[in-house]
């Protein structure tokens, strides 16, 4: 969804709130399977922390392309956002009770 709206950016912001939206974007699942590939709870607790902080840049970015009128606020992206908001925080409250190991 980030990809499809970053697509209709002005051509200047390739290499700037483009390329860091879709990163920010690819950043959250990426970190989550890095996370699940370590040894220990505490080491995925953290890597979905890390993607919780992605998700949060991707919000403001496409807040920031909405105030500088690139596109509309998208309340598809917008519901999404909120459900991977309510997964990662749900995994993380599963992984703080558990031993540290997986």
């Amino acid at each position: 969804m980030v990809y499809r709206l970053t697509s209709r950016f002005p051509r200047e912001e390739i290499y700037g709130l483009t390329a860091q939206a879709r990163k920010s974007a690819v950043s959250i699942p990426s970190n989550i399977a890095e996370g699940a590939a370590r040894t220990t709870a505490r080491e995925f607790h953290h890597f979905l922390g890390v993607s919780a902080g992605s998700l949060a840049e991707v919000e403001t970015q496409l807040e920031l392309a909405a105030q500088l009128e690139y596109a509309e606020r998208d309340a598809a992206i917008a519901l999404q956002a909120q459900k991977v908001g309510k997964l990662l925080t749900g995994l993380r409250r599963s992984c703080a009770g558990r031993p540290d190991s997986i």
